[in-house]
């Protein structure tokens, strides 16, 4: 059996992990951010927790790039450049633009996303550069190109300005939460969370690939819940919580 083969199994082993996923996820909130709780095990600095667990994809698809130097996938370089836009941002720069003081996260929680990313980050890299059809600079003037980097352009840009007014909820010296308002928090609880789906859902677009669509999926059976739990929680905590707004996906979910 060779790398191909094994790949090919990795990949529809992945989907079906996120279909667990989403399931388990329904039951149970991971126990980070407002719902932190004990009982899972030894805890780490949110910040160094956030690098950590994020740091493979950041280099992995970037090792498997450059190593695939001169293989005549120029679009991939594209593609590769979008991927690292992404997580450029969630490695180097967002946790350490989070306010929160000490909060701490299970060590757990950084070790799943840190093996999560390691294994999303080579099967997105190892496709694109080596085991999936080669993409020529045509690629990227394909309408599937062109709408999957809109989205993700667009759900990126979302995802910045979601940030950046959870952030600036409070001054240095508040603590507790507070119902946040503007962009698309007029419409749903989690635009963070749909900015990133509508990233990934486009990534699966503009790369046309079962690893792509695989990721877009386990981006939706992680958050889809969370955004859920997060609504709830908002809407129990404060009575004068906007009525109209649902969890995730604007007027409908």
């Amino acid at each position: 059996m060779n790398e191909a083969d094994l790949f090919q199994i990795l990949v529809y082993g992945w989907l079906g992990i996120a279909a667990v996923t989403f399931v388990s996820l329904q039951f149970l909130s991971a126990p980070y951010g407002r719902h932190g709780r004990a009982g899972w095990g030894p805890t780490m600095h949110r910040t160094a927790g956030w690098v950590i667990m994020e740091f493979p994809a950041l280099l992995v698809p970037l090792v498997l790039g450059f190593a695939a130097c001169g293989c005549h996938r120029p679009a991939a370089y594209v593609l590769l450049g979008l991927f690292t836009l992404h997580y450029a941002n969630r490695t180097l720069i967002f946790p350490f633009r989070m306010r929160g003081g000490n909060i701490r996260m299970p060590v757990a929680i950084a070790a799943m996303g840190f093996s999560f990313n390691m294994v999303n980050g080579y099967m997105q890299g190892r496709f694109l550069f080596t085991l999936g059809p080669a993409k020529e600079l045509a690629w990227l003037t394909d309408p599937r190109f062109i709408v999957g980097a809109i989205m993700f352009l667009s759900g990126f840009a979302i995802n910045l300005q979601s940030d950046s007014i959870l952030r600036n909820l409070r001054k240095p010296s508040e603590t507790g939460y507070k119902i946040p308002t503007g962009g698309l928090f007029r419409w749903v609880s989690c635009p963070n969370y749909a900015g990133e789906l509508l990233e990934w859902t486009g990534w699966a677009i503009a790369t046309w690939s079962l690893p792509g669509l695989a990721f877009a999926l386990w981006t939706g059976a992680n958050l889809i819940p969370r955004a859920v739990q997060h609504h709830r929680w908002y809407r129990e905590k404060f009575a004068d919580y906007p009525g109209n707004r649902k969890a995730i996906i604007p007027f409908v979910y």
